[in-house]
């Protein structure tokens, strides 16, 4: 009997799939802390789970963004890092994302989560959990601030006072880079939400108003402004975000709107100490102060093969040490309220200024759709090289509304 009871195990282990006890991750961490994060995390998941052995291939960044929509349906790994919002809502309306409601439920999440819980949520579940968040700004040199006597403004006319003063003395007032398109999209989200507000901002995201709309007139009125009074670093359209950090790290440039994922680069520069933050200026005084707080998250494809040790992952990233360990490493905030209050400057002040908002956006490319994201950004990047095709480029941005959200 026990010879027999011996080969139907041992037949059993040889008819299980290849795959039991492998654990396949895609991720788009690239960049150097974001990279390190993620793999100290893998080796502390397996050392609390030995019987998972962990395969993690990390794609570069942008090409991730392609890379993505092809593995998802040819090979889809057992789990994706991605962005919360419509980039999730997507893949979630295709079919391709896991429901882990069950996830948050077992865990706690809808408590210790909350802030992020609604930026997950499609229907009524939850498609996946996120592991980092954090504010967008202005970072700034204060050493060049002190040289010819700036302070941090309050308003948008002390912001060109700053930007014109800057020029004056041989310095460019901001650099960027928009090569990648999706870092004018962070001049164009805060413009419009300190301008109009959020409710018409996601009204636009969602494909409900016109990008003629003339609400959007004073946006690109003050943003045609900076670009034709030269204040935007020059040639921008040929730089990566990271190739836009030198003018700022060797002290040719002044400020930066990014988000806080810049810091450790400046750590690394040896310059963290000679910058500042401070929130986007006010342009309307009757609008209330919104902010942009992009999510990044862990996913199961719905053709993931190993979904139990998956969905042990995402339990496991979304626990207040490890959640708190992967965030602050990145230089961003951890989505679980039970986490240690941050220490770091620059993520004390952005956990207050997101704290006190009246409410957060996600980004441009992740609270619209892929496609019109594609075509805002294309005309963007275009408004800021050339302000004086405004009526050709809203127009163009409009017509591809209107295909997109028939």
């Amino acid at each position: 009997m026990k010879k027999f009871l011996g080969l139907i195990a041992a037949s059993i282990i040889a008819a299980l799939p290849a795959y039991a006890g492998k654990l396949v991750i895609n991720a788009n961490t690239s960049d150097p802390a974001p990279k390190q994060a993620f793999e100290k995390l893998v080796a502390d998941f397996e050392k609390e789970n030995p019987d998972v052995d962990v395969e993690l291939n990390i794609f570069d960044h942008e090409a991730y963004k392609t890379a993505i929509r092809n593995f998802l349906q040819a090979d889809p790994p057992d789990v994706v890092t991605w962005f919360a919002g419509n980039r999730m809502k997507f893949f979630v309306d295709q079919g391709l994302f896991e429901d882990v409601s069950d996830v948050w439920q077992q865990n706690n999440l809808f408590n210790d989560m909350a802030s992020t819980a609604s930026a997950l949520n499609v229907g009524g579940q939850q498609y996946g959990v996120p592991y980092a968040y954090y504010q967008w700004g202005v970072y700034y040199r204060k050493d060049l601030f002190a040289e010819y006597g700036l302070g941090e403004p309050r308003t948008w006319a002390d912001f060109m006072n700053i930007c014109a003063t800057l020029k004056q003395n041989g310095v460019t007032p901001v650099t960027i880079g928009t090569k990648y398109l999706w870092t004018a999209a962070g001049w164009f989200d805060f413009l419009n939400l300190r301008v109009n507000g959020m409710d018409f901002h996601m009204e636009l995201m969602d494909g409900k108003a016109s990008y003629e709309d003339p609400r959007l007139d004073r946006v690109f009125e003050i943003w045609g402004e900076m670009a034709n009074q030269g204040y935007f670093l020059e040639n921008h359209a040929t730089f990566s975000w990271q190739e836009a950090q030198a003018p700022m790290i060797n002290g040719e440039a002044a400020m930066y709107l990014i988000g806080n994922f810049i810091v450790p680069s400046l750590k690394d520069a040896g310059v963290v100490d000679k910058v500042g933050y401070f929130q986007f200026p006010v342009i309307n005084a009757d609008v209330r102060t919104f902010e942009e707080a992009p999510t990044d998250t862990v996913h199961i494809p719905s053709g993931a093969k190993n979904k139990a040790d998956a969905k042990r992952f995402l339990a496991f990233v979304a626990r207040a040490d490890i959640n708190n360990q992967v965030a602050t490493s990145i230089g961003n905030l951890p989505p679980n309220s039970k986490a240690p209050a941050p220490t770091d400057p620059f993520l004390k002040i952005g956990f207050k200024v997101l704290s006190e908002s009246a409410g957060l956006a996600q980004f441009y490319d992740r609270d619209t759709t892929p496609e019109m994201a594609k075509e805002g950004m294309k005309g963007f990047q275009e408004f800021m090289v050339k302000p004086e095709r405004e009526k050709q480029i809203r127009g163009r941005i409009e017509k591809a509304r209107k295909r997109i959200f028939k």
